[in-house]
């Protein structure tokens, strides 16, 4: 897909993807203005764009800002900490969205679809964060020095169609496998605690496989799994074996560098297809 020229609106979560992107944006050329979302954006001063905070459930600033800023794309990127419901404080608008859909769709999916299709109703073009750094989005293949064993492939395996399972139920985008046991999912804690979660049921031997996944019905412009130089390091320090991602449904910020330490603690990290017969990671 191309992207169109004019300016980026970027709706900002934590993390290191939103500077990320505004650098790429800036360096094709392109302007950006933030719109740092409250409580979720740390530094929003250090993007390089300028920027407006806003609250999460501020609908109607969020897109006026966009528009006052003639924003033509809009891209969400950055960790939002799911909401509850009493945490939104709604406006009008987000009031109106809320009563739509229900508060069944609270969860992370439902939630960003219903966002996305207001960002599209007020005539922005959604766009996700790898059309503007093409090199975000997991290839297929063993992506570092060191390759899965056996166990390893397997347990990545069973972890991909766990958390595709997950996915479909709008609960997780990932889970910790080793020698065949589940020794965690992923909720509502997040990666980064599931992983310190997981060396607690550690089983003696190999370690076990992060496995991280997009959902099956999951629009690829929004929220799609990533995984950075943090994530590598935790996994190192629960004691896992290395990494598997969903090859094309989940990214990897700052590649190189995630390459490079897990090469350095012996890890592998590998791209995994769906078992449909186009599989082309060993």
């Amino acid at each position: 897909m191309t992207v169109q020229q004019g300016k980026i609106g970027l709706i900002a979560g934590g993390g290191d993807l939103p500077a990320r992107l505004v650098d790429a944006a800036k360096a094709s050329g392109r302007a950006v203005f933030v719109v740092a979302l409250e409580g979720h954006c740390e530094t929003p001063e250090a993007l390089g764009a300028p920027y407006e905070i806003v609250r999460l459930g501020a609908a109607s600033k969020i897109l006026g800002q966009l528009r006052a800023h003639g924003c033509v794309d809009v891209v969400l990127a950055g960790k939002v900490q799911r909401p509850s419901f009493a945490s939104i404080r709604p406006d009008l608008r987000a009031a109106k969205i809320l009563a739509r859909i229900g508060l069944k769709s609270l969860g992370d999916d439902g939630l960003l679809r219903i966002v996305g299709q207001e960002l599209e109703r007020d005539g922005f073009r959604l766009i996700g964060a790898h059309e503007i750094m093409r090199d975000l989005v997991t290839p297929v293949g063993v992506l570092g020095a060191v390759s899965p064993d056996d166990q390893s492939r397997a347990d990545a395996r069973r972890g991909l169609e766990i958390a595709r399972i997950l996915g479909q139920a709008d609960v997780g985008q990932g889970c910790i496998v080793q020698q065949g046991l589940v020794l965690a999912v992923e909720a509502i804690e997040g990666t980064d605690e599931m992983i310190r979660r997981s060396a607690e049921y550690a089983r003696p031997g190999p370690g076990g496989v992060l496995v991280k996944s997009s959902k099956p019905q999951q629009d690829q412009r929004l929220d799609l799994p990533a995984i950075g130089v943090t994530t590598v390091e935790q996994a190192y320090q629960a004691g896992l074996s290395g990494i598997a991602l969903f090859a094309g449904g989940t990214m990897i910020i700052d590649r190189e560098a995630v390459i490079a330490l897990a090469d350095r603690y012996g890890m592998f990290l590998v791209g995994l297809s769906l078992p449909d017969g186009s599989d082309h990671d060993k």
